[in-house]
């Protein structure tokens, strides 16, 4: 079972069709019950979730029938009447998850780590791989239509989980020598980030890894105009030193050999589903319980 937050909220059982939640008070309810599951959600927390600029008058019994929309969304139809993986208990919100279940951002958390590790090593080509299935995981955005507190800071975070996943998929590329995808993805990261330094490195590095020193030395002058018209700043003494390199390095350099890489653009800028094993992250699974 994989659950998708980023994007269309959706369960995608095993074998079956996906089932896509269309009610938007219940897929942000749902949203945070599953990232929340392994302590529970608060009634009042819940609530504020769901109606951010303040809570209806009834809205304890308008949130119970958000719940209920929850529950039957999350409640296998061969489960026995009565038995439910969603429960109250002691003023707060339980999900069970089955121990086989994933959920997309947190597969894309695990590899994004696992990939700036791998980068870090200089194991390239796991890096890589790591670095573009938490792209791919990321490819849409966190319940876009909803705002609040928590969903804001949640989107914020996992934007920021993004950028990082794309610049370490652009470095890794560059490391071996897969000027294509390291350009790519680094594109990707400036246009997501257009303030963004290390984005620019990145580009830098990509544009550096294909012989062209001309395009890395224009990125520079890109970002320190961007910095200068829009913020007021000179670019990072990190980046001033990239741009000191360039002027360093021989016009004329050869270009690395490419080493043998997955082929990676079903996964580029997360737009399409790619074949790569997803990092297995379960929660403890605890014993389904009945209603009260």
């Amino acid at each position: 079972m994989l659950i998708r937050l980023a994007g269309l909220v959706t369960i995608e059982p095993d074998g079956t069709a996906p089932q896509h939640l269309s009610s938007a008070q219940a897929q942000v309810a749902f949203a945070r019950l599953v990232l929340e599951r392994s302590g529970g959600t608060s009634r009042d927390q819940l609530a504020d979730t769901v109606w951010p600029d303040g809570l209806p008058d009834t809205w304890a019994s308008a949130l119970r029938s958000v719940v209920s929309r929850v529950r039957t969304f999350v409640t296998s139809p061969t489960q026995h009447p009565g038995i439910t993986p969603l429960v109250a208990q002691g003023g707060r919100y339980l999900l069970y998850l089955p121990k086989e279940a994933l959920v997309d951002v947190e597969c894309a958390e695990e590899a994004a780590t696992e990939a700036a590790e791998a980068y870090a090593t200089g194991s390239y080509g796991v890096a890589q791989k790591l670095a573009a299935a938490a792209v791919s995981h990321l490819r849409g955005s966190f319940l876009p239509a909803h705002e609040g507190e928590w969903v804001n800071s949640t989107r914020e975070r996992l934007d920021e989980l993004r950028l990082s996943a794309l610049e370490t998929a652009s470095l890794a590329s560059s490391a071996l020598g897969d000027e294509h995808h390291a350009l790519r993805y680094a594109e990707e990261a400036v246009r997501r980030a257009p303030f963004r330094e290390s984005a620019y490195r990145c580009r830098m590095a990509a544009h550096r890894t294909a012989g062209n020193r001309a395009e890395a030395l224009r990125t520079y002058q890109q970002l320190r105009e961007v910095l200068a018209e829009e913020l007021g700043i000179d670019p990072a003494p990190e980046s001033e030193a990239a741009y000191l390199e360039l002027l360093r390095t021989p016009e004329a350099r050869r270009r690395p050999e490419p080493r043998a890489v997955t082929q990676l653009d079903p996964v580029l800028m997360g737009m399409f589903e790619a074949p790569y094993p997803r990092p297995a992250a379960p929660r403890p699974f605890a014993p389904r319980r009945r209603v009260a």
